[in-house]
């Protein structure tokens, strides 16, 4: 099985997509929570300010020391990845393709030469599933397309192996 997914078609840069360094990309969207809970988008750059900000007055408050419940805050984050069900939005690996100005749907194609196709605009309400409690979907991957309604949860689409842009 493939485990890259290119991006072709009407598209400036035809791109391939890996899901199995996603685990480390801050975007990747714990559907653990996503689909149980009340899921707020956030603002990558506001959550690093956010972040900065913390730590700045931490650094102040305390000094330059690092209080012991830094090693279980890390640990907690790696069990996490280690046992945790993540997607990441399809909507940025389109844009980075660059679409031509007349493109106007992507299709999603299937090990099985079935065809999905969408409207570009839905690339941001289309997730693509790519770790199952810690590990990667190699059997029937290498990612399991999810809508973020979650119409599809129980019945995602599965064996992706491209995307063309038209």
């Amino acid at each position: 099985m493939e485990l890259i997914i290119p991006i072709t078609g009407n598209v400036k840069h035809a791109i391939t997509l890996d899901p199995t360094v996603w685990i480390f990309d801050d975007r990747r969207i714990d559907l653990d929570l996503f689909f149980s809970k009340e899921f707020v988008e956030i603002d990558a750059m506001e959550e690093y300010k956010e972040k900065m900000g913390k730590h700045w007055s931490r650094e102040i408050m305390e000094g330059a020391t690092y209080p012991p419940t830094i090693k279980s805050e890390k640990r907690y984050e790696k069990d996490k990845m280690l046992t945790g069900s993540f997607a990441i939005v399809l909507q940025p690996f389109i844009r980075n393709a660059v679409p031509s100005a007349n493109a106007k749907t992507f299709t999603i194609i299937t090990k099985d030469d079935e065809k999905y196709t969408y409207p570009l605009a839905e690339a941001e309400n289309i997730l693509f599933k790519f770790s199952h409690e810690g590990k990667p979907l190699r059997e029937d991957g290498p990612v399991h397309v999810l809508f973020k309604d979650g119409s599809n949860q129980h019945s995602p689409i599965r064996h992706v192996q491209a995307i063309q842009v038209d």
